[in-house]
Parts: C-alpha cells; sequence; structure tokens
C-alpha cells in the first residue's frame, strides 16, 4: 500500500516537471531571436507606411510628379524668358519646388513610396511646346501655365492638409500649402502685363 502511493506521488510529480519544462521551452520560443525578428520586421512594415491610405499614397506621387514638372519649366524660364519677372519667377519656382520636392522625398521614403524620376507624358508635353517659344509669346504661355497648374494643386493640397489619414503627409500640405498660394498670387500679378504688353504690341503691328 505504501509503495503505491509513492509511486502515484512520484508519478504526479514527473508530470508537473514536464508541465513545467513544456511551458518553460515555449517561453523561450516566444522571446527566441527568430521570434523577435519577425516581430521587429512586422514593426519596420507598419513604419514603411504599407497600410498607408489610398489616397494619402496617390497624393504624395502626384506632389512629386507636380514638383518635378514646376523646376524643370523653372529651369526653363529663368533661361528663355524675356521679362525678369518672368526669369525671377522660374528661379524661385527652381529653388522653392525643389526644397519642397527634397523634404517631400523623406515623406515617401519612411512611406515606402517611390517618387516619379522623370517628367509625365503630359508634362513632357508642356516643356516641348514652351521650348519652341520664345520672347513675350514663351513669357505670356509659361505664366499662364503657372497660374493653372499653381490653381490645381492648391485645391489638391487645401483638401489633403485637412482630410489626409497619414499625419506626415498632412503636415507636408499645411506647410507647402501658403508657399503654393504665394506662388499663385505672385503668378496672377505678371500674366495681366503680359497681357497688356501683348495686346500693345497687336495694336502697333496694326
Amino acid at each position: 500500500m505504501k509503495n503505491t502511493i509513492c509511486k502515484a506521488m512520484l508519478g504526479v510529480a514527473i508530470t508537473g516537471m514536464v508541465c513545467i519544462g513544456a511551458a518553460a521551452q515555449n517561453s523561450d520560443q516566444s522571446s527566441s531571436p527568430a521570434t523577435m525578428k519577425n516581430h521587429a520586421k512586422a514593426a519596420d512594415k507598419d513604419a514603411s507606411g504599407s497600410n498607408l491610405d489610398a489616397m494619402d499614397r496617390h497624393f504624395i506621387r502626384k506632389a512629386g510628379e507636380g514638383g518635378l514638372a514646376e523646376v524643370e519649366l523653372g529651369k526653363l524660364a529663368a533661361e528663355k524668358g524675356q521679362g525678369d519677372e518672368v526669369k525671377k519667377f522660374g528661379q524661385r519656382m527652381v529653388d522653392d519646388h525643389s526644397k519642397a520636392n527634397d523634404q517631400l522625398k523623406q515623406l515617401a521614403q519612411s512611406r515606402g513610396v517611390n517618387l516619379p524620376t522623370e517628367l509625365s507624358a503630359k508634362d513632357k508635353a508642356t516643356k516641348a511646346r514652351l521650348e519652341k517659344l520664345s520672347g513675350e509669346k514663351f513669357d505670356r504661355a509659361y505664366m499662364h501655365d503657372m497660374v493653372q497648374d499653381h490653381t490645381k494643386d492648391i485645391t489638391e493640397f487645401e483638401k489633403e492638409s485637412t482630410s489626409a489619414k497619414d499625419s506626415g503627409v498632412k503636415s507636408f500640405a499645411s506647410q507647402t500649402l501658403p508657399t503654393l498660394q504665394d506662388h499663385l498670387k505672385e503668378a496672377r500679378s505678371i500674366v495681366p502685363k503680359e497681357r497688356k504688353e501683348a495686346k500693345a504690341e497687336t495694336k502697333g503691328g496694326k
């Protein structure tokens, strides 16, 4: 009888040790290097912007596309522009949008978004059209394009500055918006002068 009780107690003890050993093994596995590495990968995935809202991702790409075009066309205006105001405006586009593009590039990299590295088909066509013009015709066409482009850009940036899901995207839109508004104001102030000179030129030709 005594031996039977001892055997039973020994069995219980062994079973308890097995359970404790299994629990310890599971605990070790949960904190193993491989498991921790998987957790780190998951964290990196979230940080890279894999879950970035589709509209925010689209905005980043479109902003990159537009910023690239503003720089390229600005260089063209600084070189081909006839009026001093147009030349200065073109150079300002290069300076301001290059700065904004650098900020956007950092944001895009942190969110896992690839920015365009060359002009879109539409912007290539615009550049090709402007390259064929010179003098007053170039100035008028370029400034007209700048008014249209910035009017559209401001609408998009205003929307994203309030509705963006990502805080970084919202911050970029909000910080860049005043500069775009200032660009539009300056462009509009130059356009009437170009139109006035064009009318005077037409009357003189008659």
